[in-house]
């Protein structure tokens, strides 16, 4: 994943590629066409209800997950059920770019919806913690396989002037999600029990398959190439350098929630494994934060990580610190659904497109504002409600920064190269939640996170400085991307 940005090193600018065997070509004449006109409707229709399945199992999932813990004795490894799903999809992620470049996008997201499904069941019916943690890992490569397709379908089956549209409506399909997933699975944890949440999702699939498949079939199968016949077998080496980064961020992720001095030995053969697995992954510079795609990418990852792995840790703090019942822990996330799809509308008016770098500081900085506030509630003076406003500011940073980076992937991207870009995207994106979850849950059972303690709304008695050993770092990564913001373009 070493494409440099094509201003500095030749590669084609997306501009200059309108003769490359692509379908968009075919679809583009109408300058008046939407989304939802005819050509563009069943496939907008599918893809973004593909969206609104991930969206919902991430809610409801949440929600359930302190309830989950305690039941299966596996409050000390609360991280894990989240960093399981980013572990895996990584390798998902790498997979499934290979995927769509040789083949098309078709294959990769079927599979990938269905492991996703698999995965919930796994989970659902899990008898201890560490199944639970296989079906999340079982799911988060299904996600892998999905992520990715998508973008790979927005690149071929869209024209450019469309992207930013059908990216605000990915974002706006977390609106429902976000305010009836906590509250359904709430209702469902307290009355039929936690695993009802994982095992009803699965059942959302059908639709999306049935709508989503024919069209992407139509308008974005196959290979993409440009006169030459497109490679017929898997980058070996990339699919090496996958596995190689999933095993080391979950050695990684093991040595955090380990805090013995053995632990140093899985850590060190971690970071063996990473570096090299990063380095080979990630567009050239992304560490130095080059100008241009690695900065994009960089980005990603940075606002990703700090802000997932916050949220992670809300409704545990919410349901052991304040007492609140985990259908009112996760309706305080809710309002945020309604603020991240405002964001992303907002950085896809077209008025706004010169002011695209400037939107994204603007969000970089509201998220780390709203990280650093939600531990406010650990004061008992600050109404619990407080955390629910600190993070609708949060997600309507997150909206206008996470579309974004995407519309800017997919214009630094040439066609053949879209699922490749889309998976270093992914990659830095769920790789810094595995490595920020794993310093955030290493220092939450540091300060005695995950103490058992008696009581039918808690999980757990953790002592208050654990959750704000997790939220002020996430907060400063947050800060350090406003820096980040200031090098997306290149310099002309």
């Amino acid at each position: 994943m070493t494409t440099p940005n094509p201003r500095d090193t030749g590669v084609a600018d997306p501009a200059d590629l309108a003769g490359a065997t692509v379908p968009v070509p075919a679809l583009a004449p109408d300058p008046d066409a939407t989304v939802l006109s005819r050509p563009y409707r069943a496939l907008s229709i599918g893809i973004v209800s593909v969206v609104l399945l991930i969206a919902f199992e991430a809610t409801a999932v949440g929600t359930a997950m302190p309830v989950a813990a305690r039941e299966l004795d596996g409050v000390s490894l609360y991280a894990f059920a989240f960093s399981g799903y980013f572990t895996t999809s990584l390798f998902g992620m790498v997979l499934s770019g290979q995927w769509s470049d040789r083949r098309g996008p078709l294959a990769p997201l079927t599979w990938g919806i269905a492991s996703f499904a698999v995965g919930l069941l796994l989970s659902g019916t899990a008898g201890a913690m560490w199944p639970f943690i296989l079906g999340r890992a079982v799911q988060g490569l299904g996600g892998g396989l999905v992520i990715v397709a998508l973008y790979v379908v927005v690149g071929r089956a869209y024209p450019e002037r469309l992207r930013p549209a059908i990216m605000a409506a990915f974002a706006a399909s977390w609106v429902v999600p976000s305010i009836v997933g906590p509250l359904a699975s709430g209702t469902v944890t307290e009355h039929l029990g936690w695993r009802w949440v994982f095992l009803g999702i699965p059942a959302l699939v059908v639709f999306p398959l049935a709508l989503a498949l024919p069209q992407i079939r139509r308008l974005a199968s196959g290979p993409v190439h440009d006169g030459a016949e497109a490679p017929a077998s898997f980058d070996r080496r990339r699919i090496r350098l996958a596995l190689a980064i999933s095993f080391g961020a979950g050695l990684l992720q093991y040595a955090a929630q380990d805090l013995r001095w053995l632990s140093l030995l899985p850590a060190a053969a971690g970071v063996a494994l990473l570096v090299p697995a990063v380095l080979g992954l990630l567009p050239h510079g992304t560490w130095r934060a080059a100008r241009g795609l690695p900065s994009v990418v960089l980005l990603r990852g940075v606002a990703a990580g700090s802000f997932i792995a916050a949220e992670s840790f809300v409704p545990l703090m919410l349901v052991t610190q304040r007492g609140l019942s985990p259908t009112l822990a996760g309706f305080s996330l809710a309002a945020g659904g309604v603020t991240w799809a405002l964001g992303s509308w907002l950085q896809s008016r077209p008025r706004l497109e010169p002011y695209r770098e400037r939107l994204m500081t603007l969000g970089m900085l509201l998220v780390a504002a709203s990280i650093a506030g939600a531990p406010s509630v650990l004061i008992p003076a600050v109404p619990a409600w407080a955390t629910a406003v600190a993070w609708a500011f949060g997600c309507l940073g997150m909206g206008l920064v996470i579309s974004s980076t995407s519309v800017l992937l997919l214009q630094l991207s040439a066609p053949e190269e879209a699922g490749a870009n889309s998976a270093a995207l992914q990659i830095s994106d769920g790789l810094s939640n595995v490595l920020l979850l794993a310093m955030g849950g290493a220092a939450f059972a540091a300060l005695g996170g995950g103490m058992a303690a008696h009581g039918a709304t808690q999980t757990t008695g953790s002592h208050p400085a654990a959750f704000a050993a997790v939220f002020l770092p996430m907060a400063a990564v947050a800060l350090a991307g406003v820096w980040v913001t200031r090098r997306l373009r290149v310099s002309k």
